[in-house]
């Protein structure tokens, strides 16, 4: 009996709860943005290169003939240790990490709801990329033609034996040793070396549709990753076994169960179950994104008239939904923004970018050139005024949150003035300098981590703008013991409140005229 969808909701929730507490443990010791467990996608994206490099040279050193192969590869341990045994141990080892990365992913993804909505393609084009994955990698070792080579080589034949499709067994063509020919190794060539090109397409295809996708990782996690890898290498290495031969059964063997669990696994079912297994277990992944889904929020909307086509939302889009076409007034060189309803995150960084989301604009009714229906830039700063309006404190604290970092709704303080946003990214940074302007003693601006932003870059970009370095970009007017920013994980309220208690104790020890430097009008 299935679990109904409340248990199976429940199951999840818990799952991701643990996750969280695992990303907190790692982001103590790393620190957010060198996380490894927020940067699985790319960490694969070096090991799938590594992979590339490594096994570039190592074709172009070894026999690939079925007289050859074993004996080259053999060969490869008497050789000095950085073009021998090593490097075959270091390809071994990113395909395993490889792997691990690869399920870490896409469970990651899962238990935070990334398979849905705009996040299809990339959910669907992922699905594919597993399939390669496994069978270039088992197809590895079907070319070192050892015992354990010849011992995969036949349990993928009797596996696909157990299909009702195929007319003539698979498993013959490892019954003598005149069947294992050059002919047959072409095949394992093929299988090895074929597939991942498939998968640089299918890598391709995967992040067509998120921008500026990181296909590396930080540098110093890249750095300390490869020297994990080229250690483990180093002082465990992968060793052949004997030469195979189809007259004896091999015994004893040193399985790698990353790669070949499967393997065992139709030893202690059958053929036919782990068919079922895997074909169900890929069928349920493409069907997910179609099962219901929570109602989705409204997407960003363009005001042609308050557009003036400065293609700032265009190029912080994180999934690229906004595009550039010929403005309607068709004044030469002139654009507008339109938005892609399927792409479109509804995360609000577009409206933060967008130079018309200025408070200080006199309109009673603030209309920008594009924005979010279920939080405007008008009504945020309507919030804003009458939040400021009924402080009964003297020195009041504006706080700007995120819906997914901690949540500032739940800060104790009669001088706070608490307003959560989609994103941090949805922050115009000129609110902040409005709002000391119309009475804030202080403002402290709260998102998610550092590399751990819902909306992949929303952090990022607030960051950036209010350091001055990307547009548009906070006045260096605005007095800097004045403004804190707090990056936080969902449930690290302590680290938001730190951060509060500390805006605090400036502000109570700044001196009485420190807002004469927003006497100045803004440009």
């Amino acid at each position: 009996m299935l679990p109904t969808p409340s248990a199976r909701t429940g199951l999840r929730e818990h799952a991701l709860a643990l996750w969280r507490q695992a990303d907190r443990v790692f982001d103590a010791a790393f620190g957010s943005a060198l996380n490894p467990l927020r940067h699985l996608g790319s960490l694969g994206f070096l090991c799938f290169w590594l992979l590339a490099l490594s096994g570039i040279y190592l074709y172009v050193v070894i026999d690939t003939s079925a007289d050859g192969a074993w004996r080259s590869i053999e060969q490869l341990a008497h050789q000095p240790w950085y073009v021998g045994g090593w490097l075959r141990s270091l390809h071994r080892y990113a395909a395993d990490a490889f792997v691990i990365l690869m399920g870490l992913h896409l469970l990651r993804e899962w238990l935070h709801g990334r398979y849905r909505g705009f996040r299809r393609f990339s959910w669907w084009t992922g699905v594919p990329l597993i399939v390669f994955a496994f069978v270039s990698a088992i197809g590895g070792f079907w070319l070192n033609w050892d015992q354990l080579g010849q011992f995969s080589a036949q349990a993928t034949a009797e596996w696909f034996d157990a299909l009702p499709l195929l007319a003539t067994p698979l498993a013959r063509n490892f019954l003598t040793a005149d069947a294992v020919n050059d002919r047959l190794f072409s095949l394992f060539v093929f299988v090895h070396l074929g597939v991942p090109l498939l998968m640089v397409f299918g890598l391709w295809f995967h992040i067509q549709r998120i921008t500026r996708a990181a296909v590396f990782p930080p540098r110093a996690l890249a750095l300390g990753s490869l020297a994990v890898l080229m250690a483990l290498a180093g002082v465990v290495p992968v060793t052949i076994h004997a030469a195979a031969n189809v007259a004896v059964v091999p015994t004893a063997l040193a399985l790698d169960w990353v790669l070949l669990f499967v393997h065992p696994l139709a030893a202690a079912t059958s053929g036919g179950v782990l068919w079922l297994l895997v074909a169900g277990s890929l069928l349920l992944l493409i069907a997910l994104p179609m099962l219901p889904q929570p109602a989705r929020p409204a997407v960003a909307v363009v005001d042609p008239g308050n557009c003036n086509g400065c293609r700032r939302c265009f190029e912080d889009c994180p999934y690229a939904a906004v595009t550039m076409v010929p403005h309607p007034i068709r004044r030469v060189g002139k654009e507008l923004a339109v938005v892609d309803p399927d792409l479109c995150a509804s995360c609000g960084i577009c409206a933060g970018a967008c130079p018309s989301s200025t408070p200080f604009r006199s309109a009673a009714e603030l209309v920008t050139g594009i924005d979010m229906p279920q939080l405007p830039v008008g009504v945020l700063r309507q919030r804003l005024r009458e939040g400021l309006a009924s402080s009964p404190s003297a020195q009041r604290i504006v706080v700007f949150g995120c819906d997914h970092g901690a949540p500032v709704q739940r800060l104790a303080g009669d001088d706070l003035v608490p307003i959560s946003l989609i994103c941090s990214g949805m922050l115009p940074p000129s609110f902040v300098e409005y709002a000391l302007r119309d009475g804030a003693a202080g403002v402290l601006v709260n998102g998610c981590c550092e590399g751990a932003c819902e909306f992949r870059q929303g952090q990022q970009w607030a960051a950036q703008r209010l350091a001055g370095q990307r547009e548009p970009h906070l006045r260096a007017s605005v007095p800097a013991d004045r403004l804190a920013v707090a990056w936080t994980d969902a449930a690290d309220t302590p680290a938001l409140d730190r951060a509060l208690n500390a805006l605090r104790q400036r502000l109570e020890a700044a001196p009485p005229d420190r807002g004469a430097a927003l006497t100045t009008e803004p440009a």
